[in-house]
């Protein structure tokens, strides 16, 4: 296991080096010059253009600009913006808000998207599954932003069970709303997993045996055939944490909660491309790091899974 863990941890530095140099590229791709956008449409001196320029790297080639950020990354500083502030300090306080939203909306998609997959698929064919799968598909269908605004409205505003905007109320009744809202994409799909998984495994030989068996219903379903269900749904849940920690921009945005998609839509509007690269740096570690401890999970689920 331990062989392993070396092997996953040794293959996840080049996917590291790949993914973060493709953004920096693509960050520093960006058109306009960022120390010209800091006056605004006031001219800047050009000794003044030079010296913050060579300052932040700005005259080097690519690969050079990279090589330097990446030292930099090894000694643990992600850098500093054009204002000259701490990225790591200006993104401190806002991994807070994000970690407990996704956080949030993860628990959501777990507990409900696998309750409502195992209530269909033990219902195949039923009124239950044709809802299931009805609903869920409805979520799919509806974009994140008119969930989101609808949610708030009725919620929110008319019905009064949720706060509407900000971290006032703390957590977890800050991010319960936003949460859902975030986690109703995931949600959908670990039900139709789930729902199809199981209803697939109920069918396999092992479980015609353990019925055979005199086994309880119960038993059969929760120990031998819900267990290796899970599988699919470990893996998607394991990669959606990471999805979620990053693709809660419009979330954010709706609920006014100042965590790291909102501080991600600002700096690229400002062109702060140190800002982008160091959230974005964290993401993709924490991804990587999920991607593992899922890798991990299956031999807890599928005792045939063993890894040299």
């Amino acid at each position: 296991m331990w062989r392993y863990v070396l092997r996953r941890l040794l293959q996840a530095i080049p996917v590291f080096i790949g993914t973060t140099l493709l953004i920096y590229a693509m960050v520093f791709a960006l058109p306009g010059d960022p120390i010209q956008a800091l006056a605004g449409d006031k001219p800047v001196p050009a000794n003044v253009l030079a010296t913050l320029r060579d300052r932040y790297n700005l005259n080097d080639p690519l690969l050079v600009q990279y090589g330097k950020y990446m030292w930099g990354l090894v000694q643990g500083n992600l850098g500093e913006n054009y204002d000259g502030q701490n990225v790591a300090d200006m993104l401190g306080g806002r991994w807070t808000v994000t970690a407990q939203l996704a956080l949030t909306a993860w628990i959501f998609e777990l507990v409900i998207g696998i309750a409502l997959g195992v209530w269909a698929g033990l219902r195949r064919g039923r009124v239950a599954d044709t809802l299931v799968l009805g609903g869920t598909t409805l979520l799919i269908a509806v974009p994140v932003f008119v969930l989101g605004y609808t949610a708030q409205i009725l919620f929110g505003l008319h019905w009064q069970i949720f706060p509407t905007a900000g971290t006032d109320d703390g957590w977890p009744m800050s991010y319960l709303l936003p949460g859902m809202v975030l986690g109703s994409l995931g949600l959908s799909y670990v039900a139709r997993l789930t729902r199809t998984s199981l209803a697939e495994n109920l069918r396999a030989d092992y479980v015609r045996t353990a019925n055979a068996k005199g086994l309880s219903r119960a038993r059969v379903v929760g120990r031998h055939a819900l267990r290796n269900s899970l599988i699919p749904v470990v893996t998607y849940l394991g990669v959606d944490f990471g999805n979620l920690m990053g693709g809660a921009i419009v979330t954010e945005g709706i609920f006014n909660l100042p965590g790291i998609g909102q501080q991600v839509f600002q700096s690229i509007q400002l062109k702060e491309g140190p800002v982008v690269v160091g959230a974005v740096t964290v993401l993709v570690l924490i991804f990587l790091l999920v991607n593992l401890v899922v890798d991990l999970l299956y031999g807890l689920l599928d005792p045939r899974i063993r890894y040299e």
